[in-house]
C-alpha cells in the first residue's frame, strides 16, 4: 500500500490484537497511517525506524511495560521528540505520575474515552 504524501503516521502500542485493529480502522478512516507494536521493545524499534508523528502507548504490555518505553524514548534522541499519550485501563496515580514525568502529554483511561474522543486528543498534539 503506497503512503499518501502528508499522511500523519501514528504508532499504536497495544498488545490486545482486537483493540489494536479496531483503533487502526478508526484512525485510518480519519486519514492517518497506523503502525502497530505489541511490546515496548518492538515500539522502540518501530519508532526509531519509522519516525511517527505521534505515539499512542498502552501502559500494561508483555515484557517491559509502557513506562519502560517512555524511559527508553527519553534517552534516545532519535525518538525523544515524538509526542506520546499513555492510553491504558491501569488507573494508578503513581503510574500516571511516572508517565507524565517521563514526557507523556496525557494519560487516558481507555474505558473513559470513545475512539473518536481519542482521535480528537491525538489531533490536538499533531496539528
Amino acid at each position: 500500500m503506497a503512503k499518501k504524501k502528508g499522511v500523519k503516521k501514528i504508532l499504536l502500542v497495544e498488545d490486545e490484537a482486537l483493540l489494536a485493529e479496531m483503533y487502526r480502522e478508526v484512525f485510518e478512516k480519519e486519514g492517518f497511517h497506523i503502525m502497530l507494536a505489541g511490546t515496548g521493545e518492538e515500539a522502540i524499534r518501530v519508532a526509531a525506524r519509522a519516525k511517527p508523528a505521534f505515539i499512542l502507548l498502552d501502559i500494561l504490555l508483555p515484557g517491559n511495560n509502557g513506562i519502560y518505553f517512555l524511559e527508553q524514548r527519553r534517552q534516545n534522541p532519535e525518538i525523544a521528540y515524538i509526542p506520546v499519550i499513555a492510553f491504558s485501563n491501569f488507573d494508578d496515580p503513581q503510574t500516571k505520575k511516572s508517565a507524565l514525568s517521563l514526557g507523556a502529554k496525557d494519560y487516558l483511561i481507555k474505558t473513559n474515552y470513545t475512539p473518536q474522543e481519542v482521535i480528537t486528543k491525538v489531533k490536538q498534539y499533531i496539528s
